[in-house]
């Protein structure tokens, strides 16, 4: 079964949980005037449903090839981005000033999970392509934007991050790459980078390397970091393309999943130098490319979303027609679908629950961005930033988890033939692994979390977010409807062991218990994406009572995934807070189990 992306899901949780309906009514994104929001996500969902979904099956089977130093995509791959370009999707969050539509994150984040629904491997380069307009955008200088920008936001030219290299993967302070002043203001890049993707491909007519290197006489550790934009292929100052750059790919790996995604081994300067040119300021390149990252980790988020919403619908196709053994009551004769059977039924829900859960985060992390950029007032603009900060390591842990446990489930659901590659199911779970790997690995984001996030605002930041949490759960037991069952009171103690859990990772920060807040860091992360997840679902399913124009089975629907979500998944937040508070001597004792 090939993809169908899910539109109406998608708006629904939009304006009834991230806030597009307040965004409009508060005068913040007037570019979405008539029913503006409904015809781009619309016409999106059908370009990745029939142009970008066939293509992610011959990108799997085919992969991307290094031949002579040049990568060759699938079948189909060139065309369709050329195209999808052309429509404009490339531009569509970017600055109108240089070529781009200035659309909200909001929308831009739901074409992105629409996008890597259809083919995660096909989306990565638009997706580091996004990071990079957004790092010139906001550091490069008038020169640089003037000459890559247009072409970056049209998509004519494709951008990359390049970062990792051997002996510097997470630890960026063991970064090796140089960089050295050539006299006339540009930069010699020298180096080796990995991991890059799409950093050699035949999809675009140039690649904008955006690399990290040190100048000679720089700090030492992080704070001796540039950042420099490296063409593949050098730019005329009309913008028009010169000669070949002193870059080349040296490989391409073999990977677990993404097989179309080309993650390359790239060298800078083999014959004399990569013509480089400064973004932001000599030695402060750390703090440029973190306005990438940050791009890419809600991005990277939204690709757990992504592979889970497509992996749950095949899941759910295939249980439909899959006979095998006779549920009890069942009518007539012969074999009954597996979906009758109840522990399927507990699987699929979980599916849907989770990854309606970590579609909510994601978009909530979106909104946040936008008012970020959009509300009137500084206070105003400062208040959404820190939301935005705190969601972001959680949208993005969270939701890639998701993702791999969705898409496994996906496997268990197809039974022996989720195992067997033909069937589709396989290629899910393997694509999905990645994304709790790079842009931050998923326990780096829980640190991140727990030791920069939650002392925001001296705390007030994830304080206003659990007491947001809280009215929603009293909302749902002021209502006392029955159809959500225990969901109130669930919930409800969901969020007051998060809220537990935050009060003592906060007191261990103020009292320098570093060690032991490090030990609960991924659980407590699981824990606020339970809290966060279990409530918004709540609040799109109360959204859902209260709509006339919601059929009655979207509401059956929304108000059963809610409880379901309550009774059977937030009832781990518990445990996750014992793990929190009192775990951290189990994760010491380690320390003697692996001692050499």
């Amino acid at each position: 079964m090939s993809y169908r992306a899910p539109v109406d899901d998608i708006l629904y949780t939009l304006r009834h949980v991230a806030g597009l309906d307040r965004l409009e009514a508060d005068g913040l994104a007037p570019e979405l005037a008539d029913g503006m929001a409904d015809a781009v996500l619309r016409e999106a969902g059908r370009f990745a449903t029939e142009r970008v979904a066939p293509l992610n099956r011959i990108g799997d089977k085919v992969g991307s090839v290094l031949k002579d130093g040049r990568v060759t995509t699938p079948p189909g791959w060139r065309d369709s981005y050329r195209d999808w370009a052309e429509a404009g999707w490339n531009g569509l969050a970017s600055p109108p000033e240089h070529g781009g539509q200035g659309l909200p994150n909001l929308i831009q984040s739901a074409c992105i999970e629409m996008w890597n629904s259809a083919s995660m491997a096909f989306s990565l380069g638009p997706l580091l392509t996004a990071g990079a307009v957004e790092a010139l955008a906001s550091h490069g200088s008038d020169e640089l934007k003037r000459l890559y920008l247009p072409r970056l936001v049209s998509g004519e030219w494709m951008g990359t991050m390049n970062l990792t290299e051997p002996q510097a993967g997470s630890d960026l302070a063991a970064l090796r790459a140089r960089a050295e002043r050539a006299g006339d203001g540009s930069y010699r890049i020298f180096g080796q980078k990995i991991f890059i993707t799409y950093g050699e491909h035949d999809m675009a007519d140039n690649i904008v390397h955006l690399v990290l290197a040190r100048l000679p006489d720089a700090p030492p550790g992080t704070r001796g970091i540039s950042l420099f934009v490296v063409p593949k292929v050098l730019v005329n100052p009309d913008g028009t393309l010169g000669a070949p750059n002193d870059v080349r790919c040296a490989g391409v790996e073999h990977k677990l999943g993404i097989h179309a995604s080309p993650t390359c081994t790239m060298m800078f300067g083999d014959a004399g130098g990569a013509v480089g040119y400064l973004v932001g300021e000599e030695n402060r390149g750390l703090a440029c490319m973190f306005t990438m990252m940050n791009n890419a980790r809600l991005g990277v988020g939204l690709q757990g979303v992504a592979i889970a919403e497509r992996a749950f619908q095949q899941a759910l196709d295939y249980a439909g027609q899959r006979r095998q053994g006779r549920a009890p009551g069942a009518a007539g004769e012969g074999m009954s679908p597996i979906i009758d059977h109840a522990d399927v039924r507990r699987m699929l829900m979980w599916m849907r629950a989770q990854t309606g859960a970590a579609r909510a985060i994601c978009y909530l992390t979106a909104e946040a961005l936008d008012r970020a950029r959009r509300a009137p007032t500084p206070e105003a603009r400062r208040e959404a930033a820190d939301r935005a900060a705190l969601l972001t390591p959680v949208a993005k842990a969270y939701s890639t988890d998701i993702g791999v446990e969705v898409a496994s489930l996906g496997v268990q659901v197809h039974g022996g033939m989720g195992y067997i590659e033909e069937t589709g199911a396989a290629q899910h779970l393997r694509d999905a692994r990645i994304a709790a790997i790079y842009e931050g690995t998923n326990g780096i984001q829980a640190i991140d979390l727990v030791t920069r996030k939650l002392p925001l605002a001296d705390g007030a930041t994830v304080r206003a977010a659990i007491a947001v949490m809280r009215e929603t759960v009293n909302a749902l037991a002021a209502r006392n409807t029955p159809g959500f069952g225990q969901a109130a009171a669930r919930l409800g103690e969901a969020v007051d062991a998060l809220d537990r859990a935050t009060a003592w990772m906060l007191a261990a920060a103020t009292d320098g218990r570093q060690t032991e807040a490090l030990a609960g860091a991924t659980p407590y992360l699981r824990l606020f994406g339970v809290g966060q997840g279990g409530v918004s679902l709540a609040k799109e399913a109360m959204a859902a009572l209260d709509d006339s124009g919601q059929s009655e089975q979207g509401r059956t629907a929304r108000v059963a995934t809610a409880r379901f979500f309550a009774e059977q998944i937030a009832t781990e937040a518990p445990g996750l807070e014992r793990a929190v508070v009192d775990g951290a001597g189990a994760v010491a004792d380690a320390a003697r189990v692996f001692a050499s």
